[in-house]
């Protein structure tokens, strides 16, 4: 593989044997591609270290985030997946679900002259998606609104690498170490910022899903810091709650204002936001 034009491990090629493949991400540590091919049509996740540079440390977890995702795939029963090693890290393939993420769908929410108010059944879908998760024993660990793909017919949710519920192969296994910060509990940032590490829990899956139905529907954070704060100061204004106003009208509003609850127990169960909801 070369550092211009990355290419799919051999290994992938020799069981998919794609008719047609589009990279769709390349990031620091990750690679996503959707690749059809007689066999059906997949998102192909290739996870590889990430070296240390003077802005960042090493991160050797990246390379082992496609295979765990993979054990967790197969805890939950899932079918028509693989995942397995190739020679920089591991990789995974899974059915690719068609349809735009949360943050997508709800643009034209977030336009400065005729703003749509955001729909409360494109809501329930995502409540419906997570809940099935959590009914299941599991923790998600990563709820942001990209990671929810609203599809024809159901709302997928996506990337499982950082969930918790069962156990995992010790060899891809890694600590959680916080998520994005935009959608970190308070209590997960404190955590991190106290040992280094957290556990994920479902309350701090219904904490994200509130700051991601908000980001989505007006475009701020839930939380108030500079945007180009080090990752500590974020971590430090979400632990200590600087909370920024829910601006979303109507019930959608007053479940999102209770779901970013500082406290885990003052935040509604998924139960209750699908009742209000429905």
């Amino acid at each position: 593989m070369s550092g211009s034009s990355p290419e799919l491990p051999i290994v992938v090629l020799d069981a998919l044997m794609p008719t047609a493949q589009r990279l769709v991400v390349n990031r620091r540590g990750s690679m996503v591609w959707e690749v059809e091919s007689d066999r059906g049509h997949y998102a192909v996740k290739v996870g590889h270290p990430i070296e240390a540079t003077a802005d960042w440390p090493a991160q050797p977890w990246t390379a082992l985030a496609p295979a765990r995702e993979g054990a967790v795939l197969h805890r939950l029963g899932r079918d028509d997946f693989a995942y397995g090693e190739w020679e920089r890290g591991t990789w995974n393939f899974q059915p690719w679900h068609e349809g735009p993420d949360l943050y997508r769908l709800w643009e034209p929410c977030r336009r400065n002259d005729r703003p749509f108010e955001p729909h409360a059944d494109v809501a329930l879908r995502c409540v419906e998606a997570l809940a099935e998760l959590h009914a299941k024993g599991w923790a998600h660990g990563d709820v942001q609104p990209a990671h929810f793909i609203i599809g024809p017919e159901r709302t997928h949710l996506i990337d499982l690498a950082l969930a918790r519920g069962g156990r995992i192969p010790a060899g891809y296994d890694f600590p959680f170490r916080g998520c994005l910060v935009h959608y970190e509990a308070p209590e997960i940032a404190r955590s991190v910022l106290a040992t280094g590490g957290a556990e994920p829990t479902q309350e701090a899956d219904i904490y994200a899903l509130g700051a991601s139905l908000l980001i989505s529907a007006t475009g701020r954070r839930a939380v108030e810091y500079p945007d180009d704060a080090p990752r500590p100061v974020q971590r430090e204004a979400v632990a200590k709650g600087r909370r920024r106003p829910v601006k979303v009208p109507g019930e959608l509003g007053e479940l999102i204002e209770a779901m970013l609850s500082h406290a885990p127990e003052d935040r509604p169960t998924l139960h209750e936001v699908k009742k209000a909801l429905s």
